[in-house]
């Protein structure tokens, strides 16, 4: 059975690549990125071997951890994503657990992170190489440790199992786990800086992550060679005994999950509440409009971006502090992610957009209710934006230009958006899937579209642009207020023409567009 799961597991990722060209080539480009990677860290590794023990350990201890841990928290991140070998997908069979649990184990190692960090943990051998006693210690716990990292990651996917079948799970999981990677580069620029200010904060982390489950593994070897066996035989039952917990963890979660599988619970509502249906007028503008911003609401593929935006602000400030020129400005940047981010309406609705056609919704009716729903929500955050910045850095006599850079490009991209939407079309997450996974095969269309986008943006913002940087050389409050006139009339002009051109566009290309979205799947 363990020899089936394996062969299953082998069938299943030779399959995947069939599906598409841009699959394979992704995944050709992806294998050739870890080999090289790998390549890296095993030269890497061989030259660490002639250090001082001591260093040694600390990288090994601090690098070894970051890889435990990744393997723990990439799972939950991923939770949206189907993957091979689901525990759930077992319901209905009559494996044997201890057969199931190997095979699991050992398909978590077919595959890309698997076999990298075989290698990469196995090379240890070759970096303790000048001490015999110590490269066959790092041997035995390169293996320990590899099976610590996919039992662990098994664990949680199982322990997980139950949520990922809920809906609202998956939308607030998708979200939540995308934060860390936003604060990702002032983390590592905070270690870096710790490094940097500190020779011994390094060896100081390893020392506490080496008592840990995390790394008492990686400083097993360490302790072999500089003769202190107590420490070493200490940290290996640290190791041991964390891996046989989760085993114990692992095979009571897996047996609760295969008797009682994850299901989708239905909520019940009270009739009556139309929600924002019964807010707008009773026209079709208005009926689309209500439509997309109860998209905006519930589904995790747009409030993404909105989530996504107050940690841009928290970035910014600690990026250049209270008195920084980034966070001043805030709003203008602000208001051209949230202009930009209706490009892709219509390729978010999918098979939905038939509903368009089959009620006869014009063009213009069509593009200005989504224009509208927009507006109703990115006009008081701009604003908010464009402020509060400026008062908290002490430089309120910048408001009218910044109002007018931020409110033009506002107005500029939600009329440029309107009119890109009704014109291109592109694979994006399907609805239920997570608002960040990217769809095979996509990402050179959408590099290109969003990437010729962006600079016929600054393109029609140009008048703005200029005012601002005559603003800012010269000094005159004059330029300032003349940004603040120009954003607005000329953001105006251009929003109408695209509603109006984008909807022309949508009419004569309806039928185009709703074949479009239903092959994006």
């Amino acid at each position: 059975m363990v020899a089936h799961l394996l062969r299953l597991k082998i069938l299943l990722l030779r399959n995947s690549l069939g599906r598409s060209t841009g699959q394979l080539i992704g995944v050709i480009l992806g294998g050739l990125y870890g080999l090289g990677v790998l390549g890296l860290i095993v030269v890497g590794l061989v030259l660490l071997g002639s250090q001082d023990p001591e260093l040694i350990r600390t990288v090994l201890v601090i690098g070894g951890s970051a890889t435990v841990l990744g393997w723990i928290v990439i799972p939950i991140a991923a939770a949206g994503i189907d993957m091979t070998l689901d525990p759930a997908r077992f319901v209905t069979f009559a494996i044997p657990r201890h057969e199931l649990l190997a095979g699991l184990v050992l398909g978590g190692l077919v595959g890309i992170p698997g076999i990298v960090t075989l290698i990469a943990a196995l090379t240890q051998v070759l970096t303790w190489m000048r001490y015999p006693a110590a490269a066959l210690a790092a041997l035995v716990c390169a293996l320990v440790a590899v099976l610590l990292c996919v039992v662990a990651s098994r664990l949680v996917t199982t322990a997980v199992s139950s949520l990922t079948g809920s809906r609202r799970f998956k939308d607030i999981n998708g979200i939540v786990a995308f934060i860390p990677l936003i604060f990702l580069g002032p983390i590592i620029g905070g270690v870096t800086a710790g490094f940097q200010g500190s020779p011994g904060f390094a060896r100081s982390l390893a020392d506490v992550l080496a008592w840990t489950p995390l790394g008492a593994l990686w400083a097993v070897p360490a302790d072999v060679a500089m003769g202190d066996p107590g420490a070493a035989l200490l940290r290996f039952l640290i190791g041991a005994a964390t891996l046989v917990l989760f085993l114990v963890l692992w095979s009571r979660t897996l047996a609760h999950a295969l008797v009682t599988p994850p299901y989708n619970a239905v909520a019940k509502r009270a009739g009556g509440n139309l929600g924002w249906f019964g807010r707008f007028p009773a026209t079709p503008a208005g009926a689309v409009a209500a439509r997309a911003l109860t998209y905006w609401l519930r589904d995790p593929r747009y409030s993404a971006s909105l989530v996504v935006i107050p940690f841009v602000a928290v970035l910014l400030y600690f990026s250049g502090g209270a008195s920084g020129t980034a966070f001043a400005f805030l709003g203008p940047l602000t208001a051209f992610l949230l202009a930009w981010s209706i490009s892709a309406d219509i390729s978010y609705d999918n098979t939905a957009f038939s509903l368009h056609l089959s009620t006869g919704v014009r063009g213009l009716d069509d593009r200005l209710g989504r224009a509208a729903a927009l507006l109703v929500f990115s006009l008081p955050i701009t604003l908010v934006f464009t402020v509060v910045p400026l008062l908290i850095t002490g430089r309120p006599e910048d408001l009218p230009v910044m109002l007018g850079l931020a409110l033009g490009l506002l107005l500029t991209g939600a009329g440029l958006s309107s009119l890109v939407s009704a014109r291109y079309t592109y694979n994006v997450p399907l609805p239920g899937e997570s608002a960040f996974k990217t769809p095979p095969g996509t990402n050179f269309t959408m590099f290109t579209v969003q990437f010729i986008g962006w600079i016929v943006m600054v393109l029609l913002a140009l008048p703005e642009l200029v005012l601002t940087i005559v603003y800012f050389v010269t000094g005159d409050a004059l330029f300032g207020w003349l940004t603040l006139l120009v954003g607005l009339v000329l953001g105006a002009v251009l929003l109408v023409a695209g509603i109006r051109v984008g909807g022309r566009w949508y009419d004569s290309r309806a039928p185009e567009l709703l074949l479009a979205v239903s092959a994006n799947r």
